[in-house]
């Protein structure tokens, strides 16, 4: 006998099955220890004004919003949701007066959870600073992006930095394997191959969300396949309970479009794929920067990185051996930028594979590096007399632009004199290779090194 349909317009089964309590939550177990600020923050007992704020930084799907809400639920705090993509400076200002109601009249803390707060703008996270300062609200805000890139540092420095891990494929099993039998979730109403199983592990790359809507879509398609087959389909399984629908494998592979790669545009994968992908190029092996590169298109990579990373990689990795490169790779986000995607990953694959294949130097990078290491070790000096700005009324007076020698008057356009500070004279940061078209650069700076006294 088949088993009732899945109903169909309910809450997704990702809302259904989050935990709520700390106890049901999956993974990080490196925050849920005895004692950590985010026990300490549910224990019911621990209601004291005055409790850390806390931002909580880690891929999608990792349970910032599921670690906020059972701490609310189980210190028996008052709970308020925000998205930076919707809020504003007005509804956190309500927030912060409502809070402060609360605990007046009834003395009940706030926890304000701030989904994405690196949308925020600095203005509207400073709005965050008095409530989380002074105690109104328990601060919990959610990132998928470096705090400390995208948070500003009066609020960083107010709150404790917790960072998610992405699960385990342990983790997302008893993810699965609950939501499958929990009243909450399926309920029994199916039953989930060995082999379905292992697809949503891999799917899910990490993903509590992505694991339970790959498997409440694929059991939709199970149910259907029952009720078109009459309850005769026959399973690969020895296991499971007569007139149950058996998710397979081949269910999961319907109810999935395309393979998720394991790739997260803001987790350790997006870091991972872009650092494998610059390093294929500098290593001049087009195949794999093109496989990289492949990987960042399906999976929704933002172009307008790619190329901000190929532009850089024109000027870090091969600089003057090609000048070319830098033009072309501009040329690459440009033509991104103009005519968008799909059709934006054509000159994404021209501008990989000739950087990937053209002669390579990084002389220019080491060389401002070198500059930049002196410069902040206080190796600077004063500019020499000569080079100084002698426009302004009195210049002149200070002997400013005394004995500067206009190039233009040699016959070569090179005259020797000092450029450099006299505490840096002689220093070189610039180091041509004999690669490319920079084999020609360094043959005309030997000259006008020579020129220039050998400075």
């Amino acid at each position: 006998m088949s088993s009732a349909p899945l109903m169909s317009g309910q809450t997704p089964l990702a809302v259904r099955m989050r935990p709520v309590s700390l106890d049901e939550v999956a993974g990080q177990r490196h925050l849920l220890r005895s004692g950590s600020p985010i026990v300490a923050l549910a224990d019911p007992a621990a209601t004291a004004p005055g409790a850390v704020s806390i931002i909580l930084w880690g891929p999608p799907g990792t349970g910032k919003t599921t670690l906020a809400q059972a701490i609310a639920r189980s210190s028996g705090r008052r709970f308020v949701e925000l998205s930076a993509i919707t809020a504003g400076v007005k509804d956190v200002r309500e927030v912060m007066q409502e809070a402060i109601t609360q605990r007046d009249l009834y003395g009940q803390s706030t926890i304000l959870f701030l989904d994405e707060i690196h949308r925020f703008t600095k203005a509207q996270q400073d709005a965050l600073l008095p409530g989380v300062e002074n105690g109104w609200v328990i601060l919990i805000a959610a990132t998928t992006e470096n705090p400390s890139f995208s948070v500003i540092s009066p609020l960083l420095s107010r709150s404790l930095l917790l960072t998610l891990q992405p699960l385990t494929d342990d983790d997302i099993g008893v993810l699965i394997d609950r939501a499958v039998t929990d009243p909450r979730g399926l309920g029994g109403a199916v039953t989930v191959s060995a082999e379905a199983r292992a697809a949503l592990i891999r799917l899910a790359s990490g993903d509590a969300r992505r694991a339970l809507t790959g498997l409440e879509a694929a059991a939709a398609v199970a149910q259907s396949a029952e009720g078109h087959d009459g309850g005769a389909q026959e399973t690969d399984e020895d296991d499971e309970d007569d007139g149950v629908p058996v998710v397979t494998a081949d269910h999961v592979a319907q109810a999935v479009d395309r393979a998720l790669l394991r790739y997260d545009r803001q987790g350790d994968e997006h870091y991972d794929v872009i650092s494998a992908f610059i390093k294929s190029i500098r290593g001049s092996d087009p195949d794999a920067a093109l496989h990289y590169l492949a990987r960042m298109v399906e999976a929704g990579e933002d172009p307008r990185f790619i190329a901000r990373r190929l532009v850089i990689s024109a000027a870090e990795d091969i600089g003057l051996a090609d000048p070319h490169a830098l033009v072309i790779a501009n040329a690459a986000a440009d033509a991104v930028a103009f005519i968008g995607m799909p059709e934006g990953r054509i000159p994404l694959a021209e501008a990989t594979v000739y950087l990937a294949t053209t002669a390579k130097s990084n002389a220019a990078y080491l060389g401002i590096d070198a500059a930049i290491a002196d410069v902040r070790a206080g190796g600077f000096g004063r500019v020499p007399v000569h080079l100084r700005d002698a426009h302004y009324p009195g210049a002149k007076r200070l002997g400013h632009g005394r004995g500067y020698r206009y190039p233009h008057d040699s016959d070569v356009g090179v005259l020797p004199q000092q450029y450099l500070p006299d505490e840096l004279d002689g220093r070189r940061y610039y180091n041509p290779k004999p690669l490319g078209a920079e084999r020609d650069v360094a043959a005309r700076l030997e000259r006008i090194r020579r020129i220039l006294g050998d400075r």
